[in-house]
């Protein structure tokens, strides 16, 4: 048994087709199978059922991909070591971000980040919350931003900036002359939120005190864009929420009509995240100390009260 066959295993895990597998561990179709073959026949088990289309791990073949799958952290954990010992912080690195922190963020940290560490390649991938929770689990990415805390024991969490919920009200709005908000003052009738699928509307959800009832709801929208809640509260069809750091870039005349929370503000708590295994930390503590440095100086909000970003 090999290091490299436990490999070929888990690529043919993922693709469920040999062929595929090949080309994303680039060697041929044959050398990939003959290799598993090798390995069941070592083993006596079937791993793959290939009567299925596509492919299907049989039940003990699923066990041993669970187990192929920390074997492998733990045999790159290995080249981590000694990479640590030499101080190199470099290579390919693969980060997800959730849709509700990857325009606003993005921007501030990537340029700094490139130029202070131009030996890691970075492959950037905007994921939901739980696309980012599965492929850490599956080893597809090394770390992750998202709102947190997620509660998941295969996951460690290192907080990077606490982001308040601001509240857009347009003038027309029951609330307009209202100087600071509860969570009290929210009507989830007149709340305009992201479409399901973003921790960001579970977190909008959490903080709501009152249920939201179908039946007195004069129409349902539900966008993958606060550009569009914006607009549609700009149109009087209610009010909405938003991240901090989102507001910074708005047009003056929208700026004038955000409203903030009375304190504690509520919050969403934005950190990296990574698998227990903790491979690559010396890039992970990179993009930390990175990230912290230039957010810092755009949020100065103390006492916040961190809103869970988890769908209840």
């Amino acid at each position: 048994m090999t290091i490299t066959q436990l490999k070929y295993v888990l690529a043919v895990a993922e693709h469920q087709n040999f062929t595929r597998a090949a080309q994303k561990t680039f060697v041929t179709q044959p050398t990939l199978s003959m290799q598993i073959q090798k390995l069941e026949d070592q083993l006596d088990v079937q791993i793959f059922d290939r009567s299925k289309k596509p492919i299907e791990l049989t039940d003990i073949g699923a066990k041993i991909v669970h187990q192929a799958r920390n074997i492998v952290n733990e045999a790159n954990r290995i080249t981590d070591i000694v990479d640590q010992q030499k101080g190199y912080i470099g290579g390919e690195f693969k980060l997800g971000v959730i849709p509700t922190v990857m325009p606003t963020l993005l921007p501030m940290f990537l340029t700094n980040f490139i130029n202070k560490y131009p030996k890691v390649t970075l492959k950037i991938e905007e994921l939901n919350t739980d696309q980012i929770i599965e492929r850490l689990e599956e080893g597809h990415l090394d770390a992750a931003i998202a709102a947190t805390p997620l509660e998941n024991p295969n996951i460690k969490e290192r907080p990077l900036y606490y982001e308040p919920f601001m509240a857009y009200v347009p003038n027309n709005h029951r609330l307009s002359e209202k100087n600071l908000l509860e969570p009290s003052d929210l009507d989830t009738h007149d709340l305009l939120l992201l479409e399901d699928g973003h921790c960001f509307r579970d977190g909008v959800i959490n903080l709501c005190t009152t249920p939201r009832n179908k039946d007195k709801e004069k129409f349902t929208l539900e966008s993958g864009s606060f550009e569009t809640l914006v607009k549609l509260s700009n149109e009087g069809l209610g009010m909405t929420l938003l991240p901090y750091l989102h507001t910074l870039d708005m047009p003056a005349k929208e700026q004038e009509l955000f409203k903030e929370f009375k304190e504690p503000s509520p919050a969403r708590e934005v950190s990296i995240i990574f698998h227990k295994s903790e491979l690559k930390m010396q890039i992970i503590e990179a993009l930390r100390s990175t990230i912290a440095g230039v957010v810092k100086g755009a949020i100065t909000f103390q006492n916040v009260q961190i809103i869970s970003p988890l769908n209840r």
